[in-house]
């Protein structure tokens, strides 16, 4: 995991959810290249979501290895 070897998910404290909803699984490390490729994509491309997609693309790339 990249030095995150020694986080326990479980001992986590995560947002407080209602009971009934589930939470989404982690992505893979190939999925979130892939997210990060859309938001680029979205943020290159301009109009009204270009500037949060650039945001969250740059969160994304710094918490993610390189893809090289």
């Amino acid at each position: 995991m990249d030095g995150y070897e020694h986080l326990d998910l479980d001992e986590i404290d995560f947002a407080p959810m209602p009971h009934d909803v589930e939470r989404l699984r982690l992505l893979t490390l190939e999925e979130t290249y892939e997210l990060l490729k859309v938001l680029r994509t979205v943020a290159e491309d301009g109009g009204t979501v270009a500037w949060e997609a650039d945001r969250l693309a740059r969160e994304l790339a710094a918490r993610i290895p390189s893809e090289s």
